[in-house]
């Protein structure tokens, strides 16, 4: 039995991504009969098993997942899989040869560890991004950080969340994941799904690791390139990718006892409390304004993106009443 499962969940992805991508697997160091891969076929146009030759690899599988999306398609490749470490691949990452050798080292010095991942995420862009958007390309799942670190505190404004390029999950907390999601239609709405583009799938994840009492870390010793195609620098689908933040981490933080982030100060909200008397309130809605009014124009614009992802969180968790999860 292997000791790890690569698992790639993937919906008609880009030929030459996927490609590179399956090449670094094939370059990997660690010996092919200790891991075994997985290609989730996650309902594509063109079924991959037809397509994409994996007898390159001992124990490789295609698997076809007809429910679309991110969190069916990795619920599957967690009940396909045999090893006792799962490392989630996304179609798009290349990385570098030694990541499952690091990997497997990382799990058996941080045996306290119940998820973690890449710390060092480096872009490959189709197309450079616009000089506006550079500061906002975080939530394109880049990031870089320069000695490893863990923690097993659960926040909304968690910056050790390891991502899901590169996430590795140990099996106690994939199957009681698998527990989670499977009573919790809330639980159901993270994640990618086609056009749709929810997050927070590898947060809760994450949680879940440590609502079990383990820990969640970083090590910049895995490294991945992350091929980002011209599209994805797009500012309407930055600013989609910002209101899927702000759906995912209301939910998110409901799910878990979070608090929920305030919803932001309206002139509205400024006459009103101006109206009731309430001076101080009025005084922090109006510095609160203020402080929208004075930002760039581009920061507004995902300002305002993140908050409708926020608005449609809190009318789905209305409609949802009383049922917490």
């Amino acid at each position: 039995m292997p000791a790890l499962s690569v698992i790639i969940c993937t919906h008609n992805p880009r030929p030459d991504y996927l490609r590179r991508t399956l090449d670094a697997l094939k370059a990997q160091t660690l010996p092919k009969e200790q891991w075994e891969l997985l290609l989730i076929d996650n309902a594509s146009k063109e079924p991959l098993a037809s397509v994409w030759d994996l007898s390159w690899h001992p124990r490789a599988r295609h698997i076809r997942e007809e429910e679309l999306g991110l969190t069916p398609a990795r619920l599957r490749g967690i009940r396909e899989s045999k090893g006792e470490l799962l490392l989630f691949v996304d179609d798009d990452n290349v990385l570098n040869s030694d990541y499952l050798v690091v990997l497997m080292n990382l799990a058996a010095e941080h045996t306290n560890l119940g998820t973690f991942g890449a710390g060092v995420l480096e872009p490959d862009f189709e197309q450079e991004p616009a000089p506006e958007l550079r500061p906002y390309l975080g939530i394109l799942a880049l990031r870089t950080v320069a000695t490893p670190q863990w923690s097993n505190a659960i926040s909304i404004n968690d910056l050790m969340i390891p991502w899901g390029a590169g996430l590795a999950v140990r099996r106690v907390v994939a199957e009681k994941y698998i527990v989670e999601v499977r009573t919790s239609p809330i639980r159901k709405q993270l994640g990618r799904s086609g056009s749709n583009l929810n997050s927070c799938e590898d947060n809760e994840l994450s949680w879940v690791a440590c609502e079990l009492g383990l820990g969640k870390g970083l090590f910049p010793a895995l490294q991945i390139r992350h091929l980002i195609d011209r599209r994805r620098v797009a500012k309407a689908y930055m600013l989609g990718v910002n209101s899927g933040h702000g759906f995912s981490q209301m939910l998110l933080a409901h799910l878990h006892d979070q608090p929920m982030p305030p919803k932001p100060s309206t002139f509205a909200d400024i006459l009103g409390c101006l109206f009731r008397g309430k001076v101080s309130t009025t005084l922090r809605h109006a510095s609160s304004w203020r402080s929208y009014l004075l930002l760039p124009a581009v920061d507004k614009e995902f300002e305002v993106a993140w908050q409708s992802g926020v608005d449609r969180a809190r009318k789905t968790l209305a409609e949802m009443k009383p049922a917490k999860s």
